[in-house]
């Protein structure tokens, strides 16, 4: 596949991806287009939700391998999938006319592998933040030998390519890979990393992840010319931590990625408030009480760094339709 991007708008569109609806055959899906989080999103379209390509600005055309490809249609498949457009428009002009997607190429000769895409990282979430100042700030999601234990198959996946992803502040992404406390090559690594351009890697050595491997992918970002927190989320002036895995055989895990759980940053929040004197509100977002705690000196970034690094962890470990494994 590979994107098609509408002359002009190469510094709107910031990446795309496709979906597939997960719904009975027969089921027809209304057509949608706006807002992914707008309250009048049709509900049947949220089973829209199992990836199947994804392009980021500046990534070429991507090739599967001659062994493996990516499944689409069939009798028990429903026939419609679903394009998601990420737009960088900070000045929310509304003059903007785009036709921006993805181009598919499909082959009638089925290939030995159903091929299938992995997200590891960290979760989409204002849980995490990078204060202001920072030349190099370390943010870590964590996979879990217990979530590769659950969802991967005894002779386990092999990984043939990847894609890092950040938003602006993104410096450096790599994966660290385990099995058993041993660490094994990294799983991808960028120490050079540009969010303009942002291409899915064929990795030259195919990796073989087993069922209770550990997977760890760290971000680094320079924040040195904000002053403010830069918070996780969607938007291009949010910042993300990801790593698409480009796999096969197919399984039922599409997301294994972690965020620092709801009672240590809760803890962490009441501490700012009582002792560092900041404007934190226990009813607020994540995100608001982020932007209450200013200046982000050495200490409270340090601060927040230990917090990161020595807490507890809240574990997306799920299948493509959103529910957890058990």
């Amino acid at each position: 596949f590979e994107s098609t991007i509408t002359k002009g708008n190469e510094g709107l569109v910031h990446h795309m991806e496709v979906f597939y609806c997960d719904a009975d055959p027969d089921k027809e899906i209304p057509l949608y287009e706006g807002n992914c989080f707008a309250p009048n999103r049709p509900e049947i379209t949220k089973t829209c939700s199992k990836v199947k390509a994804a392009w980021a600005m500046g990534a070429p055309p991507f090739v599967y391998p001659k062994e493996a490809g990516l499944p689409l249609g069939g009798p028990k498949a429903n026939k419609y999938i679903m394009l998601e457009v990420h737009y960088n428009n900070p000045e929310l002009r509304k003059d903007w006319v785009d036709s921006s997607g993805i181009i598919l190429y499909i082959s009638g000769q089925r290939r030995k592998y159903d091929a299938a895409i992995m997200e590891l990282g960290l979760e989409y979430t204002d849980k995490m933040a990078i204060p202001g100042r920072q030349k190099a700030f370390p943010l870590t999601g964590y996979c879990i030998p217990q979530c590769t234990g659950v969802g991967l198959p005894p002779d386990g996946i092999v990984v043939f390519g990847s894609q890092l992803h950040t938003h602006l502040t993104g410096v450096a992404v790599w994966t660290r890979h385990s099995r058993q406390g041993v660490e094994l090559p990294y799983l991808n690594r960028d120490i050079h990393y540009s969010t303009h351009f942002q291409e899915i890697r064929i990795l030259h050595r195919p990796v073989n992840v087993l069922p209770g491997d550990y997977l760890e992918t760290t971000c680094i970002y320079n924040t040195e010319e904000k002053e403010n927190a830069t918070i996780g989320g969607h938007a291009i002036t949010d910042e993300m931590c990801v790593n698409y895995l480009h796999y096969y055989p197919a399984t039922q895990l599409e997301v294994c990625k972690s965020a620092v759980s709801n009672a240590a940053l809760e803890s962490y929040f009441k501490f700012e408030k009582r002792w560092d004197n900041m404007s934190i509100s226990y009813t607020a977002s994540p995100r608001n009480n982020y932007l209450a705690i200013k200046p982000w000196t050495h200490l409270r970034a340090s601060s927040l760094h230990a917090l990161y690094t020595d807490s507890p962890i809240s574990m997306q470990c799920n299948k493509s339709d959103g529910s957890r494994f058990q």
